[in-house]
């Protein structure tokens, strides 16, 4: 068994780390270019973290523009082991309230202009979907929000959108009422795709900021309202943060799920057919499983 090295990614609102022993912020460089910030290593307790602020310290970075591919390989070259994704979103159902959080196990990707994969010409890669974010880790997260005194709502499907506008109306209501959505940011994705290529166990908590534009009582979105509740739900990402520890067992066992073998048969391009420029991009992503392959 190896060591759980924690990956934690901030979304609007959350751009450090309290309470990390040995805390330093280090540059990783990337064959995609600089993720989207410095990464803050230290320790919570006995367990390793890696904390990057996904907008960037100050909020630098649109959803669209993320540089999202540099950040989920940075995180596998320090070698971190799983991801616990943070994120502001808005909600389609009345009982998940602005302040709540919900544990995503779903998404519907309605994003355009990203880049989804690691793989493509010269190296082609299937992964599987179908289950696309990982339990296990979710179920230490929902002990500490316990703990911590937050309501975490135990499953939810996240729409993706491309932003950075919020909904029309009529967006609002065919998400909600037609595609059966709980929840809709613009950050996840193509985040959790990338997560998996990478055999990065990947869990989202979504913190609930508004209710998008299909409530009839809130109207449309307000950003001044998103942004006071960004402030109270910051400080209860960071109490979940500090509870998460003790729930959590520093060595890690093989992923019941598979996550951290998703590539093991997903490479269909034959040996002597793989791009030998793609695949040296590819040397922490995939070098268990193309190794010295050219």
């Amino acid at each position: 068994m190896q060591d759980i090295f924690l990956g934690i990614i901030g979304g609007s609102g959350l751009y450090e780390v309290e309470g990390l022993r040995d805390a330093t912020w280090q540059d990783v460089s990337t064959p995609y270019g600089p993720p989207s910030d410095q990464i803050l290593t230290g320790r919570l307790g006995d367990l390793r973290v890696a904390f990057l602020p996904r907008h960037g310290r100050g909020h630098v970075h649109s959803p669209s523009d993320l540089p999202y591919l540099a950040n989920i390989d940075a995180m596998k070259r320090l070698g971190v082991t799983e991801i616990l994704s943070l994120s502001a979103c808005g909600s389609f159902r009345e009982e998940m309230a602005p302040g709540d959080f919900v544990l995503v196990d779903q998404f519907i990707d309605r994003t355009k202009s990203r880049p989804h994969s690691f793989f493509g010409a010269g190296c082609v890669a299937h992964v599987s979907l179908a289950y696309p974010t990982c339990s296990r880790l979710g179920q230490s997260a929902t002990a500490a929000a316990a703990d911590a005194g937050i309501t975490l709502h135990p499953s939810g499907t996240y729409l993706a959108m491309e932003g950075p506008q919020f909904s029309t109306l009529a967006e609002s209501r065919l998400y909600r009422e037609v595609m059966g959505c709980d929840v809709i940011g613009m950050t996840n994705m193509p985040e959790a795709r990338l997560a998996r290529e990478a055999e990065l166990c990947y869990t989202p908590i979504a913190m609930v900021t508004d209710y998008d534009s299909w409530h009839e009582t809130h109207g449309e979105v307000d950003v001044t309202q998103i942004i006071a509740t960004l402030q109270g739900n910051t400080a209860k990402a960071l109490r979940l943060l500090a509870a998460l520890p003790q729930h959590l067992s520093p060595q890690r066992a093989p992923c019941a799920q598979g996550c951290d073998r998703a590539l093991e048969y997903a490479i269909i391009t034959a040996p002597d057919k793989r791009d030998p420029a793609r695949v040296a991009k590819l040397d922490a992503v995939a070098g268990r499983i193309l190794g010295g392959s050219q």
